[in-house]
């Protein structure tokens, strides 16, 4: 019998402005209908500005000791942003780590990403109806989240979906994969987003993947799968309102992997020095995602030095009063733990709560003394 194919394909770049100033009209104004209006291309410029000038702040409160750790999110603020601007109020955000812009865009107060830095585990309540999901610490474990979210979404038909952040190391994590498989095979909409840095930690893609590219991964579980230039913010939000798309009408996951780069260190504990080359570095710093756009919108004269100062100037505003309000939130009380666990506490931890006591507990519930629910019921009655 002679040889055939079994499986043919092919995985798409998507670049629209590159780091030259080319623009591709085509995929970026399709008809002569800019993908991103002009005003929210400058609006969308303004809020790297405050997310570049939180980096900045947060480092420095980290090195004083005023914070614990801090993740840079410098040189990569297109990607959780364009994401977040193409998806609907309703989506899921399900973030790792760094993505702040697409956070503080979909309206998350700044101070709660310090507050989570800071220990504070009210940096994690996020504000109810943002359909944000808190901080993911272990690598990996929130693309099972994002999956049972959308998964959700669909059993109910709300045509929503969730769309995760990762980096490429976390899709070596057995969690990616079960994750990946579980949604290609049950049709599920969720949008598998690697922001490829370059760097899981200190282990390049190279190591961490022999494929010549990690969008192969998500081919592997029968996904639609693209790369983009994860600092050109038009390519992003192509890529995502593609994938938006699919996931409403057809209910069907994709993987997008946005080629990026970490301009700072993995985390305040880390030395990329040790382990990267000043070259790569300074090649990356010249594709900056904020040094593109805006050399696009001073092109387009929808941008100017005036402009520029005064963005600043707003964001340090922004960003000193945020830095103000996690500084100086009221101690927690005790009863928080009880509060924030439970819309109605049962009345054994109503007790705990009231007497700050656990002698009670293994009494007989008719032994115990009524609590002040209870009482408030006989008294009504």
């Amino acid at each position: 019998m002679p040889l055939k194919k079994a499986f043919t394909t092919t995985i798409d770049n998507v670049s629209i402005l590159d780091e030259h100033g080319s623009f591709d009209a085509k995929l970026g104004a399709p008809g002569g209908k800019p993908i991103i209006p002009d005003d929210d291309l400058v609006k969308l410029y303004e809020h790297m500005c405050l997310c570049r000038k939180y980096d900045e702040v947060a480092f420095k409160l980290q090195r004083s000791g005023r914070m614990g750790t801090y993740p840079e999110n410098r040189g990569q603020e297109a990607t959780s942003l364009g994401a977040a601007y193409a998806l609907n109020g309703d989506d899921w955000l399900v973030p790792c780590y760094r993505e702040n812009a697409g956070l503080f865009w979909r309206g998350l107060p700044l101070e709660f990403v310090l507050l989570h830095w800071m220990g504070d585990e009210r940096g994690n309540a996020i504000p109810e109806g943002m359909c944000i999901t808190p901080l993911a610490i272990p690598i990996g474990t929130q693309m099972l989240h994002a999956t049972g979210l959308a998964w959700a979404s669909k059993y109910r038909n709300e045509k929503r979906l969730a769309c995760t952040f990762f980096g490429d190391g976390a899709t070596s994590e057995g969690d990616f994969h079960e994750a990946a498989n579980f949604a290609a095979n049950l049709d599920i909409p969720v949008i598998f987003f690697c922001q490829n840095n370059g760097w899981a930690i200190s282990v390049p893609t190279k190591i961490q993947c022999s494929a010549p590219t990690i969008a192969q991964r998500g081919i592997a579980y029968g996904m639609d799968s693209i790369q983009c230039d994860g600092n050109d913010i038009f390519a992003v939000v192509y890529c995502m309102k593609e994938a938006a798309k699919r996931a409403r009408e057809n209910n069907r996951p994709t993987f997008i992997e946005a080629v990026t780069y970490r301009l700072g260190d993995h985390t305040t504990a880390d030395d990329a020095r040790r382990y990267r080359d000043a070259k790569e570095v300074e090649k990356w710093n010249n594709r900056d995602p904020m040094i593109r756009l805006r050399n696009y919108l001073v092109q387009r004269k929808l941008w100017d030095d005036a402009k520029q100062e005064a963005a600043v100037a707003r964001a340090k505003e922004a960003v000193t009063a945020a830095v103000k309000r996690a500084e100086e939130i009221a101690s927690p009380k005790t009863a928080d733990i009880f509060n924030s666990m439970y819309a109605e506490l049962p009345d054994d931890l109503v007790i705990q709560r009231e007497t700050m006591m656990t002698h009670s507990l293994g009494q007989h519930p008719e032994e115990l003394p009524p609590t002040s629910t209870q009482q408030r019921t006989h008294q009504q009655a």
